[in-house]
């Protein structure tokens, strides 16, 4: 055996390592120098009064603060940041409440991890909001807090006031310039699109585009509803978004294009690029002139049609706000979603057994340090609390990466507790350490726990005066904390050893049947908008399978490698959802129409695709030779016919689907 073949099997599973690979991210300056100001200025303000407790509450206020200010535009961050700081408040008086009540504290603690796991569903505020809610309550729960009752929720929100007063600093400065980049870095990748069509980036390209839709989308609807008819600047960004669905229609019918006449004239991709600058300065009414080549066919045409009438939305000054560029649907109002979305979470099956699980582990870890003498025991909870949320992951990798960062987390705070004097020179240390949070979360979250436990561990020492002892329990409390979630969280429950992916995939076959007959209906009132708003919900179910995939990888044998045998699936559905735009977009520009009777197979295969995937979505066939497809019957259509391609696609699905060996 080669020393090389020795270190393979001596070095460590790709599924557990997954989450230790740094990620590519640049470091969000503006974001560090906040968080430093953010969590030290309390904290000198607490010494120069001799309150110091205060400004500890107040830099863990912050630090939530910090934590949840992940959006961009600044609209955004009132909501990601004040809203969760409420529940915040409420969480740490509720615990205040029960410190020291024993069991009435489990229970309490208990029932509010049921409601912070079941309100994960409704959205990202809400599940930061559920987070800083349970989180707090168990930090009340656990650490003696100033009386009366009143101060720690106020001081909580004081810091997290704090942190969005600093973020919002430059907002009359920078209004609107996070929402232009993002809809302008949209325009770029689909001009990354338009030079990989019918290349073999061509699929990557393509997730590329989806994944920056789905942002911009994101940022312009989010907390988006009557506001719509009242902001110019908000209706011309979507008005220039929507443009760009055009262009990435058109990008995709150009794969079909012979090989013989290779890529797309640069001239697209660069048109694209100069409309991208356009959207990005932001100056209404600024004419745009595109230098195209004379289109030579359907596809040429379409890109050609698309891109002008691109430039004609990005240079007009003022969209209709009720007109009919938001082709793609305008939310509902605010009060409309916040009912749906709470009796979906209330209905859900899912939701209940994510707030079960949630509930048990914290009942469980509470229980555990009532019975069993545990210094500091909160700490147990609190790892529960990051591990067990069940919104952000996997539960086994993030148990084992919780318990790696917190060692790591731990060597950072030893010289720091052991060597730096208590009092003024904890402005400075804490300022240094809350830097390292922004720049560490963007690397990935054992990144992000190993920057915040340092600071966590400093402030907690200002209100219980514990000092270097702090340290060798709270690395003790972890490993416990970690063990009740992989116990109690993920072994106990059968659907942790199984992927939601083939369940999804079913969903999205189906989805995509109706959106093949949608697509194809030869009545001459097609509702086009419906169309666009069904290929946009089929886009972003397909990713949503996609980062369930990414999830599973990273869950230990057999989960992790039965996910793997789904990825040919996954790729061959999207393939199917771009060959039935890209037809349909040939046909918009010159190619004949399908007969009913070509549409009407295809949408059956895919139906029967759909109810194969639901038999067997416990996993999938196992790689090797796929059964062989049912030959088509005569009337399924020509096989050089405008639906071949998409035919081809529905097939190699179906192969790739079919029973095989397990």
């Amino acid at each position: 055996m080669t020393r090389s073949s020795r270190a393979g099997r001596l070095a460590p599973p790709s599924w557990l390592t997954a989450g230790l690979r740094p990620q590519r991210a640049p470091i969000p300056w503006a974001a560090v120098a906040r968080a430093g100001v953010a969590l030290s200025a309390p904290l000198a303000v607490g010494l120069a009064t001799g309150r110091p407790e205060y400004g500890a509450l107040v830099s863990m206020g912050a630090l939530s603060g910090v934590i949840g200010d992940t959006a961009d535009a600044y609209r955004m961050r009132v909501y990601n940041i004040a809203v969760p700081q409420l529940f915040g408040a409420v969480g740490v008086l509720l615990g205040t409440l029960v410190y020291g009540e024993g069991w009435l504290a489990v229970v309490v603690l208990t029932l509010i991890a049921l409601v912070s796991g079941m309100i994960s569903s409704i959205g990202a505020v809400a599940s930061v909001s559920g987070l800083l809610l349970l989180l707090n309550a168990v930090v009340g729960a656990g650490l003696p807090m100033p009386a009366p009752w009143w101060k720690p929720p106020l001081l909580l929100l004081l810091g997290g006031l704090l942190v969005l007063a600093l973020t919002l600093f430059a907002w009359p400065l920078r209004g609107g310039v996070p929402e232009r980049a993002a809809v302008a870095d949209t325009y770029r990748t689909v001009a990354d699109f338009l030079r990989a069509a019918g290349t073999p980036a061509h699929d990557e390209r393509r997730l590329a585009v989806t994944q920056s839709l789905n942002r911009s989308y994101d940022l312009l609807l989010a907390h988006r509803t009557r506001r719509h008819g009242r902001s110019p600047g908000l209706t011309r960004l979507l008005a220039q978004l929507n443009a760009v669905i055009p262009v990435v229609e058109a990008a995709s019918a150009a794969k079909l294009r012979p090989a013989s006449l290779g890529p797309l004239p640069d001239a697209y991709q660069a048109a694209a690029r100069a409309l991208a600058d356009t959207v990005e300065r932001g100056h209404p009414g600024e004419p745009h002139a595109l230098d195209l080549p004379v289109p030579t066919g359907p596809s040429e045409r379409a890109v050609d049609q698309a891109l002008r009438y691109a430039a004609d939305v990005a240079g007009e000054p003022a969209p209709d706000p009720f007109g009919g560029t938001d082709r793609l649907g305008r939310p509902a109002a605010l009060g409309v979603r916040a009912r749906r979305t709470t009796r979906a979470a209330l209905l859900s099956g899912a939701s209940w057994r994510y707030g079960l699980r949630l509930a048990l582990c914290i009942g469980l870890a509470q229980t555990l340090v009532s019975v069993i003498a545990v210094p500091r025991s909160y700490w147990v909870a609190l790892t529960v609390t990051f591990v067990m949320k069940p919104d952000f992951g996997s539960v086994f990798s993030r148990a084992v990466l919780r318990a790696l960062g917190t060692a790591v987390g731990l060597l950072i705070a030893i010289p720091v507790l052991a060597e730096v004097p208590r009092g003024w020179w904890d402005v400075p240390t804490i300022a240094v350490l809350a830097m390292l949070i922004p720049a560490f979360s963007a690397k990935g979250y054992a990144f992000q726990t190993a920057a915040i436990t340092p600071v966590i561990l400093l402030l907690s020492d200002l209100l219980n005066h514990q000092g270097f002892r702090l340290v060798a329990p709270r690395l003790y409390d972890s490993l416990i904390g970690c063990g009740v979630s992989l116990i109690a969280g993920y072994l106990l429950w059968l659907e942790s050893w199984h992927t939601r992916i083939g369940d999804r995939l079913a969903d999205a076959a189906a989805d995509t049947a109706a959106y093949v007959a949608l697509a194809f209906d030869p009545e001459p009132g097609r509702d086009q908008s419906a169309r666009l708003r069904h290929r946009r919900r089929l886009y972003r179910d397909l990713s949503a399978v996609r980062s369930e995939f990414q999830r599973a990888l990273t869950e230990p044998p057999p989960t992790g490698a039965r996910a793997a045998a789904w990825w040919p699936l996954v790729i061959a559905v999207e393939r199917v959802v771009e060959a039935t735009t890209a037809t349909r977009v040939r046909i918009d520009h010159g190619v004949a129409a399908p007969p009913a009777a070509e549409v009407a197979a295809i949408t059956r295969e895919l139906e029967e695709l759909a109810a194969t995937l639901r038999a067997g979505a416990a996993e999938p066939a196992s790689p090797g030779p796929p059964a062989p497809a049912e030959e088509p019957a005569p009337e399924d259509g020509d096989e050089d016919g405008v639906l071949a391609p998409l035919r081809h696609e529905v097939r190699a699905a179906r192969a790739i689907a079919a029973p095989g060996p397990r």
